[in-house]
């Protein structure tokens, strides 16, 4: 099993960080940004596209809860079952920037803002 790590690469397209997912720790996944089967994300398809390392940098959308990639259904489902608030995610990167953020949520062995 991983370590939890401090690296911006670990900070998913969303906002969520990989690096304290239980998927990438037990080596399931190699995160958000080299997870190649993660073609269903249309949020990681959005961000690839637009050349966007995460939501933070949309400037079409600068409340991400008024995108419907980011606010989807299935997003509103996993965000109740894991109680995830990834718009927090997305406005903490914004405050502390990317390398902020992934010490944050280092630092408290979280994925995610609970809600």
């Amino acid at each position: 099993m991983r370590n939890i790590e401090t690296s911006t690469e670990l900070v998913a397209y969303c906002g969520l960080y990989c690096g304290a997912c239980k998927s990438y720790l037990t080596e399931r996944c190699p995160g958000c940004h080299k997870n190649e089967k993660a073609t269903w994300c249309a949020i990681r398809n959005c961000c690839m596209e637009k050349g966007r390392s995460s939501c933070v940098q949309c400037t079409e959308f600068p409340n991400p809860r008024d995108c419907k990639k980011f606010n989807n259904l299935v997003s509103k489902f996993f965000a109740v079952i894991l109680r995830s608030n990834r718009a927090a995610c997305i406005e903490q990167i914004r405050r502390l920037g990317l390398e902020g953020h992934a010490q944050a949520m280092a630092a408290s062995r979280s994925q995610t803002i609970k809600r």
